[in-house]
């Protein structure tokens, strides 16, 4: 049975947030219309400025309600610089250098921003899924900026929401909560308690760090089987959805869905935390990774040979119409996103690509938003690029593309758009 969230923990009355982006920007207006005081700390001016004037940057449902009556309430403030708190939270990017390796630095950057106002009892959360081990270091940093880390109290508690369902799943998951020490993980679950209905689970940080990256792991492993499946059936010219959905009648089955390959801030990146730490020790999880990063290459050759086809019968440059830049349907995100990867690709040896993003202004400086400097590429609107294009090339399935008749067209479907909307996969007759 699912708990009900309780009163705030003793002493806690205000609250740091590290980073305001896709987790941490929700975690605190929740946390604010929850009745904390909640100070936002972003690096980026304009966000700041942004979020204190009551609108968001993030595209989120429900966040913008959020976001609005907390700073209207005056619980909700944003600086490029952390105060004084109860309870500090670190939600700051966690990428990868060149060659998959861990990139902590901005954690290490927000832990070493806060050493002047931590003070005895606090509690300092970090909430980005980090490697192994990136908890602990946590303290070596505070300790070596001069904090006495036996008196305050650190743990892990990784996020585990759904872009889209962010603000009802940051409430009703159930949450880990690893501490350094037994009272850590126990102080840091009373907190998550307090506004959390899922189940609060304890562990150490180490287990904590770890369940994160399985979690996203498994899930990778699952869709480089889903998109190696997609690749097997185009060569038998089998439907690959209509395939799944039958394999799936089985009680013990459950394959999922392929796509154009697979992005995020998760997905695409947390397991080569493991690979990176595991070694030769990782080799089924190292090679699901690079099977969903070779998916998005051939789906650019998939693309130019079909192209190349239909510029052979009309005797000019096809323009192709690439739906969806995001990394999953209905949001904005663009974070490795292997859309935005194949339309980079596409603009650097063809002209005449068009970018179709619902969830973006049709009027944002998209080329540098992209990092796209061919002249010839445009963000289109939906109606324009079904009119214009020579082929509509489905890469993100979004709602809006599942709402549209694609009868005479010719159609690349990468993400079960035409499917759904009882077509069948692969270029229209």
């Amino acid at each position: 049975m699912k708990k009900r969230a309780s009163n705030h923990p003793q002493g806690i009355q205000k609250i740091c947030v590290l980073g305001l982006g896709y987790i941490g920007l929700p975690t605190a207006a929740l946390l604010a219309n929850r009745g904390f005081d909640i100070h936002g700390v972003d690096v980026v001016q304009s966000t700041v400025d942004t979020i204190n004037a009551g609108h968001i940057h993030i595209v989120e449902p429900e966040l913008d309600v959020f976001v609005q009556s907390a700073v209207k309430s005056g619980r909700l403030t944003a600086d490029t610089q952390p105060t004084e708190a109860d309870i500090f939270i670190i939600a700051v990017p966690t990428p990868f250098h060149e060659g998959y390796v861990p990139n902590i630095d901005y954690v290490k950057s927000a832990a070493e921003s806060i050493i002047p106002y931590i003070k005895e009892n606090n509690l300092i959360i970090l909430e980005s899924t980090s490697p192994v081990g990136t908890t602990k270091m946590v303290e070596k940093v505070l300790h070596q900026g001069g904090v006495d880390t036996s008196k305050v109290h650190i743990a892990h508690c990784p996020e585990r929401v759904l872009p889209g369902r962010i603000m009802l799943e940051l409430v009703q998951n159930d949450r880990i909560v690893g501490g350094l020490t037994p009272e850590a993980t126990e102080k840091t679950a009373q907190f998550y308690e307090s506004f959390v209905n899922g189940e609060v689970l304890k562990t150490d940080a180490k287990t904590a760090e770890m369940a994160k990256l399985t979690e996203n792991s498994f899930r990778d492993v699952n869709i480089a089987f889903a998109n190696e499946l997609s690749i097997l059936c185009d060569k038998f010219e089998i439907n690959i959805w209509e395939l799944i959905a039958l394999a799936n009648r089985h009680p013990r089955v459950n394959i999922l869905q392929p796509g154009a390959g697979v992005g995020g801030h998760c997905i695409a990146v947390d397991p080569w935390f493991i690979v990176d730490a595991g070694g030769d020790d990782a080799k089924l999880i190292r090679t699901a990774r690079e099977r969903n990063d070779y998916k998005s290459e051939w789906v650019i050759q998939k693309i130019d040979t079909i192209a190349k086809e239909i510029e052979a019968k009309s005797g000019k440059v096809a323009k192709i119409a690439c739906m969806g830049i995001a990394f999953k349907p209905n949001i904005d995100d663009l974070r490795e996103s292997p859309a935005l990867h194949i339309i980079q690709r596409l603009t650097e040896s063809r002209d005449h690509i068009m970018a179709v993003e619902p969830n973006i202004p049709l009027d944002s400086d998209v080329k540098e938003m992209l990092h796209i400097s061919n002249e010839t590429f445009q963000l289109s609107d939906i109606f324009d690029a079904i009119e214009e294009a020579d082929l509509i090339v489905f890469l993100v399935a979004h709602k809006q593309f599942k709402r549209l008749d694609y009868h005479d067209l010719n159609c690349l479907d990468f993400c079960g758009v035409m499917n759904r909307a009882n077509h069948f996969q692969g270029v229209s007759s």
